[in-house]
């Protein structure tokens, strides 16, 4: 990347390493702040997450932020982002910032994919990737994705070029290369074709990164990571990382198809291909099984909706296993969601409330909920990185998920 003065303010250093040469502690260096890592990122889809407060975020333990560039290229457009300071700026939010390419939305929310996991290897034709009900709206070529917008059925486009302008405008410190997203429903053969149509937009965005960091060079830096993708094929997973990887990007993203089953075995064939200085996010990851897999076989940093999305749904994380606090069990109930939990709605807030505010509708519910379902995240990576630093990894790892898995509350 081409060198500048606002590129002195961020990097990664790696600080300790597990015996199993792959999981590791760190502080990758942006220019809004420092991320510990491991680290969970919260994300914020259109600058803001869903019904708390970026002060309250900050008091959870977060140390970043991440939105997505599809839906704030659509609304309230960049221009607007870029005018107001920048993302931490526009969402006033005094921290790191993160924006993924809006590749997996365009794909995603245009084309409706099923949510079926298969590696069948035979021919899979539009009708069997599409669900039910569903149209085509995204369509795919060498130079990009022509979309439908969500919102009002307008037609949109994003190449490399347009994803990076989008990015740049929004102003992160930590940015995505445009990618096409797969699903374990494509074949094998349309795997290799999406990975060298993300390997030549991955190069046609380092370009046109260097272009607008040179021509906006009175903004902070903002790094850029490569996406790795390959599904579930090992040769195809550590070509992509050996062909990202060969590309002057600041950090990589694994992304694409992944299956639970063998996340840990994917992440490992990846990292074993990626240089060690660089920093690795780990995409749409954060139920707490996979955290500790993920930190274990390498990622630094991850990103998912689950938390926030499942707080809103009554779904609450516990040190024993998952609970759903709009169950008849909790109606009357005075005892905290979870009373080994120190976030704010388990010290002042019982079960009975928050199924009462849950049935009633209440607008206090999904606020008080993710407030512990993100300090329940954040604190368990943070519990993490500490084991990691101390040797106690494993032992933590065994006894942590031991009581999750087979708590009361368990499912």
């Amino acid at each position: 990347m081409p060198e500048s003065e606002s590129q002195s303010n961020h990097g990664f250093r790696v600080e300790s390493e597990l015996s199993n040469g792959r999981g590791r502690t760190g502080t990758l260096v942006t220019p809004h702040g420092e991320i510990q890592t491991p680290a969970f990122i919260p994300v914020g889809t259109k600058a803001t997450i869903k019904s708390v407060l970026p002060e309250s975020i900050r008091d959870l333990g977060s140390q970043a932020i991440l939105a997505n560039a599809y839906h704030l290229y659509l609304q309230p457009g960049p221009e607007i982002i870029d005018h107001s300071g920048g993302l931490a700026s526009f969402m006033n939010w005094h921290g790191p910032t993160f924006t993924d390419s809006g590749g997996f939305q365009v794909l995603s929310l245009g084309v409706g994919f099923k949510k079926v996991l298969s590696m069948d290897s035979a021919h899979t034709v539009e009708s069997d990737v599409i669900a039910p009900g569903k149209d085509r709206l995204a369509h795919v070529d060498d130079d990009g994705v022509t979309f439908k917008s969500h919102l009002d059925g307008t037609m949109h486009r994003f190449t490399a070029e347009k994803s990076m302008q989008v990015q740049h405008q929004i102003g992160a410190d930590i940015i995505f290369a445009f990618d096409e997203c797969t699903t374990l429903m494509n074949t094998r053969d349309y795997q290799l074709l999406a990975m060298k149509r993300t390997r030549e937009w991955a190069q046609r965005c380092i370009d046109e990164h260097e272009r607008l960091t040179r021509e906006r060079a009175f903004k902070p830096y903002q790094m850029l990571f490569g996406v790795i993708q390959g599904a579930h094929f090992e040769d195809l997973r550590r070509q992509a990382a050996r062909e990202i990887s060969e590309l002057p990007f600041d950090g990589f993203g694994i992304g694409g198809a992944l299956d639970k089953e063998t996340l840990g075995t994917i992440v490992g064939w990846v990292v074993e291909e990626l240089p060690r200085e660089k920093p690795r996010h780990l995409l749409g990851i954060g139920e707490p099984l996979d955290l500790f897999i993920g930190a274990e076989n390498g990622a630094d940093t991850f990103d998912c909706v689950a938390p926030t999305r499942n707080a809103r749904n009554a779904a609450l994380l516990t040190s024993e296993g998952r609970f759903n606090v709009s169950n008849a069990t909790s109606r009357g109930n005075l005892d905290p969601v979870d009373p080994d939990c120190s976030c704010y709605t388990c010290t002042h807030y019982s079960q009975a409330y928050l199924h009462h505010s849950y049935k009633a509708k209440e607008l206090i519910f999904p606020t008080l909920a993710t407030i512990h379902n993100l300090h329940f995240t954040i604190d368990l990576v943070r519990r993490i990185r500490e084991s990691m630093q101390t040797g106690d990894f494993y032992a933590f790892k065994d006894e942590w998920l031991g009581r999750f898995t087979k708590g009361t509350y368990a499912k």
